[in-house]
């Protein structure tokens, strides 16, 4: 393992999966564990700041940092449930295409500028990805240690996962610090039997990288968003609060 806080990217190959809500929920998951946790919304939609009660009209994030050559702490905020939060930031489309040729033209930027975050060697960040290939998907691989792949159970996703092995080959598995990739099936619904055969198909296919707990389909985290509130302050004895625990605790023993 490399020294200084794990990087974990947090990807999905196309939207509407639910990522930004497990970075968010999984985040509180593991500061209950007592990880120092920060969290990096690298998504131009700016959404991880609305499950984690973040004013709205602050416009300080990670790309005007960028565009100002400022140093990345700065642009933190201490959310309510006990992590650091870096958000991606609200800026013209001007600048945002200022800061997308900025990554391009400089593929390790963010994990030079993450290293400079005063974190201990237990700390750990989690980067919010926006879905799909991107230049922000390329930068996050090329400095996590350690990759989440979140899926749904159903056909759609699973034939994402070719895509997602190229990214991997691509930014990831080169880089001998690379930890290794893993797959999370989120929302999952056992009453359905679609939901069940796409994920013995996904288990089949990827085996020992799939996340050994799943996270279920529960009303509770729509509820809790609703609050701005992980579900396991929103909801402690739910179902997603026991799913988020689980993959928190797996997740930990490995970074």
């Amino acid at each position: 393992m490399t020294s200084g806080p794990a990087v974990v990217a947090v990807v999905s190959p196309k939207g509407g999966v639910g990522k930004t809500t497990v970075v968010a929920n999984l985040a509180a998951a593991l500061c209950d564990r007592g990880r120092d946790v920060t969290v990096v919304d690298l998504d131009p939609q700016n959404a991880l700041r609305l499950h984690l009660q973040m004013t709205l009209d602050e416009s300080r994030g990670i790309a005007l940092q960028a565009l100002q050559d400022q140093p990345l702490a700065e642009a933190c905020f201490m959310s309510p449930q006990g992590m650091r939060v870096l958000p991606y930031g609200t800026l013209s489309e001007s600048d945002r295409s200022d800061f997308e040729q900025l990554l391009r033209d400089n593929p390790e930027w963010l994990g030079r500028a993450l290293a400079e975050l005063e974190q201990g060697e237990s700390g750990l960040i989690l980067i919010d990805t926006p879905p799909g290939g991107s230049v922000y998907l390329q930068q996050a691989l090329l400095c996590a240690q350690f990759a989440l792949l979140v899926l749904l159970p159903d056909a759609a996703s699973f034939v994402t996962i070719a895509s997602m092995e190229r990214w991997l080959d691509d930014y990831s598995r080169p880089r001998p610090e690379f930890q290794g990739g893993y797959y999370v099936v989120n929302r999952m619904n056992n009453a359905r039997a679609l939901c069940r055969d796409v994920f013995t198909a996904m288990d089949r296919e990827l085996g020992a990288r799939m996340v050994p707990h799943t996270l279920h389909f529960d009303a509770a985290v729509e509820e809790a968003m609703a609050s701005q509130l992980p579900v396991s302050r929103y909801a402690p004895d739910s179902i997603a609060t026991r799913d988020f625990r689980a993959v928190a605790g797996w997740l930990s023993e490995r970074v």
